[in-house]
This record gives structure tokens, sequence and C-alpha cells, in this order.
């Protein structure tokens, strides 16, 4: 059962200005597109071929490049594309948001931290919220398409906001002003769909 390229919730340019429509098709149908084939090509004829995305990082050897790579850039652009929303809800409620305020003390400081997070990843990387099991919540980083389902991967957990701060995510539009791309992200948040993968996963 290969894995396919998930269709956005949205059209290209509805998160404009904040994230350009050039960018998301490239970023889409091109990068997205890529670690999609790439996987299928990787867990083709193994063990893997039906196991559930999760499952395969969760469960991964670490020193499958092919599949770490490509199964962590499947993943994280999926949950990346369904956590954006040009109706993005702006106000947290509920458990996301105690256990935001009981992590971090306040919004603000938890929007500090994710944009520290994401900021100072060396290189390519990715910018992560995680929920543990209880209802922990923690902010990470990874390099390259790792992510926290992985063994031994920064705060592990489960991640539930992640922020792309691959150049090709970005430089079109900010080139090398990363923290204005970090910030105009919280624009974009769909924090409703935050809050469902938070009780999910908690």
């Amino acid at each position: 059962m290969a894995f396919e390229l998930p269709q956005l919730n949205y059209a290209y340019d509805a998160l404009e200005p904040h994230i350009d429509a050039k960018t998301m098709e490239i970023h889409h149908s091109k990068h997205h597109n890529g670690y999609t084939n790439n996987l299928n090509a990787a867990i083709a004829g193994t063990e893997l071929e039906n196991e559930p995305i999760e499952s395969i990082l969760g469960n991964l050897d670490m020193a499958n490049k092919a599949v770490r790579n490509n199964g962590g850039g499947f993943y994280n652009h999926s949950l990346f594309w369904n956590i954006m929303s040009p109706l993005s809800k702006k106000e947290l409620s509920g458990e996301l948001n105690e256990s935001i305020l009981d992590a971090f003390g306040s919004f603000e400081n938890f929007k500090s931290a994710f944009s520290k997070a994401a900021a100072t990843q060396f290189g390519s990387g990715w910018a992560w919220l995680c929920v543990h099991k209880g209802g922990k919540v923690e902010v990470c980083s990874t390099p390259n398409q790792d992510n926290p389902l992985m063994s031994g991967v920064s705060c592990g957990g489960t991640p539930i906001l992640g922020l792309d701060v691959w150049e090709h995510a970005y430089y079109l539009n900010y080139q090398n002003r990363r923290p204005d791309y970090i910030e105009a992200f919280f624009s974009v948040i769909n924090w409703a769909e935050v809050e469902k993968r938070f009780l999910a996963g908690k």
C-alpha cells in the first residue's frame, strides 16, 4: 500500500500574505511529493510496506537513512499543512491552553520558546510542540526531517504543532529573515486542529 501525497484543505494562495502561493506550490507539489515517492521506493518489498507512517517512524532503525529522511519528510509535511489554515483560530482555550500555561506560564512565553527553537535550529530542521502521555507539553527542535516520534530524537512525545525551517519553506518571500517567517506562522496556525491532536496524543 503506497503512501499518497495528501491534498491541501485550502488553495496555494490561501495563506497569503504570510506564506506566498509560489512557495506553497513548490513546497507541496515538488518537495513533499518527492519525499512521498522516495519513501514508497525505500519501503517497497519490505515489511514496512503496509505499516502506518507513525509505526514506521516509531520503530525506525535510525541507520536506515532512506526511510528516516523520506519517512520523516512525508510525516512532517503532512502535519504541517494540516496545522495551518486561512481561517485560523487565534485564541486558545480548554485543556491545551491549560497545559501550555502550566508548562510556560503564559502564551507569550510559549510563543517565545517555540520561536527560539525555530530560530536557533542550525541549518535545516523543524521546531515542535509535543504532548506527552498525561498532557504535559514541551517545545523542542530537530535537524533535517527528524521528528519526535523517532527514538532518541529531542523531546519525544507526539508532535501536535510543527514549523518547517528548511530554507525552501520561506526563502522566496523572506530570504534570510527566518524570524519574520516564524512570526508570520503564528498568523496561520489552526489551533482547533492542534487542540484535536493534543487531546488524541495525551
